[in-house]
């Protein structure tokens, strides 16, 4: 059921275009990659909406979710934001290291 629930979420943040907002930390926080888990958080709280008024369509986004394409799709995603999560915080750390070292002479 996690699963297919992960899978739901996948088709639904792929087939979206706009998102509610949601409350989230500042990507400049310590813990950066938690926006990761936002579209996640969205996308099954749609479910659950779309599930509660209709359990048919929410059988449908079940199975339209566990298609192998929806599914490299979002690991794909996620692999490659990840990717770029890490790139962005080490460029953080180099320009607050280079503020430090050559604008303020620390």
């Amino acid at each position: 059921m996690l699963q297919s629930r992960a899978l739901v979420i996948a088709l639904i943040l792929l087939l979206s275009t706009t998102l509610p907002e949601v409350h989230s930390k500042s990507i400049y926080e310590r813990d950066r990659r938690d926006w990761l888990v936002i579209p996640d958080a969205i996308a099954a709280y749609i479910y659950e909406t779309v599930n509660k008024m209709s359990p048919k369509v929410g059988q449908f986004l079940v199975d339209a979710s566990q298609t192998p394409v929806v599914v490299v799709t979002r690991n794909f995603l996620i692999r490659e934001t990840t990717k770029l999560s890490i790139l962005a915080e080490q460029l953080m750390e180099k320009i607050k290291n280079l503020w430090y070292t050559k604008v303020l002479g620390y």
